[in-house]
């Protein structure tokens, strides 16, 4: 069994910075692309960041620039720094993984909980 455990989310003012930690747990052999996504009340859910287990990264637009997305390794570990918050950025973000559980086993896609961030004006 896979967990992905999220932490880090809250309410902050306009221009103010949050950081997310998304810790995967359980039976682990490799984790593969590591990312978060995000969904807005009425909205779909959206791609924020990318990492890739060699460390390449990929960012929506409207966060270039503002939020930088990072992992650990020995951790199982992936974070997402999120500065000048805006309160378009408020939403339910969620950290997915691409995790193989045995040599030669398919990766799937586990996906944590979520955590609110809110951001006021």
């Amino acid at each position: 069994q896979v967990q992905l455990v999220e932490s880090g989310g809250g309410l902050v003012q306009g221009g103010g910075s949050l950081r997310l930690s998304c810790s995967a747990t359980g039976r682990i052999f490799r984790i593969n692309d590591m990312g978060w996504y995000r969904q807005a009340p009425g909205k779909r859910r959206e791609l924020v960041a990318a990492i890739t287990s060699g460390a390449s990264t990929n960012y929506a637009d409207s966060v270039k620039g503002r939020f930088t997305i990072s992992r650990d390794n020995a951790k199982n570990t992936v974070y997402l720094q999120m500065n000048s918050l805006q309160p378009e950025d408020t939403a339910v973000y969620y950290c997915n993984a691409q995790i193989s559980s045995y040599l030669s086993a398919a990766y799937l896609s586990h996906w944590g909980q979520g955590t609110q961030v809110t951001v006021s004006s």
